[in-house]
């Protein structure tokens, strides 16, 4: 992440979003200043809610600078996260999307399985077409397994498929 131009200036009178929430004057070298501008009080006021001012401070210090914008980028996301679902935070929102992958990966398996039901059917129609008798007629010969009657045939080739999606209606979104 970048940092963003909205941060303490030299001579700005405002102060930085964090030190404006915690009342306090925001010094020249204020760690929060270029990742909490004061245009974006929402940011850091979730942050601080969720991981605390002096926690966040502190990770901030441990980082080197260049990994500084993508911690804080971090916390934002879980602490927004965190504040829409106080208990699974951005965990509940990764397992509603695995919920989501899953419906739809079974939705995909049903409809391949039925492009091949009509693909099959399709063979099998134009193969007794093709012969010009249907599987029932009295001059249809063929290998024993080619004498199958019409009700046989469609038994065969009729593969109900019956997925329970009960449970997927249920989503967390």
């Amino acid at each position: 992440m970048k940092e963003s131009g909205g941060g303490r200036k030299q001579g700005a009178a405002s102060p930085c979003a964090a030190c404006k929430l915690l009342r306090r004057r925001c010094a020249q070298d204020c760690v929060f200043a270029p990742y909490f501008p004061a245009d974006e009080p929402h940011k850091f006021a979730n942050v601080h809610k969720v991981f605390g001012a002096s926690n966040v401070n502190k990770m901030l210090q441990d980082l080197p600078e260049h990994q500084r914008g993508d911690a804080v980028s971090s916390m934002v996301y879980e602490a927004n996260a965190r504040v829409r679902d106080p208990v699974y935070g951005c965990v509940g929102a990764i397992s509603s999307l695995q919920q989501q992958i899953d419906v739809l990966q079974t939705q995909l398996a049903v409809a391949q399985a039925e492009a091949v039901h009509l693909r099959v059917r399709q063979t099998a129609s134009s193969f007794w077409n093709s012969a010009g008798h249907s599987p029932t007629s009295p001059t249809y010969s063929g290998s024993p397994s080619s004498k199958i009657n019409e009700s046989q045939a469609k038994h065969i080739f009729d593969m109900d498929m019956v997925v329970d999606q009960g449970g997927y209606a249920d989503s967390m979104w």
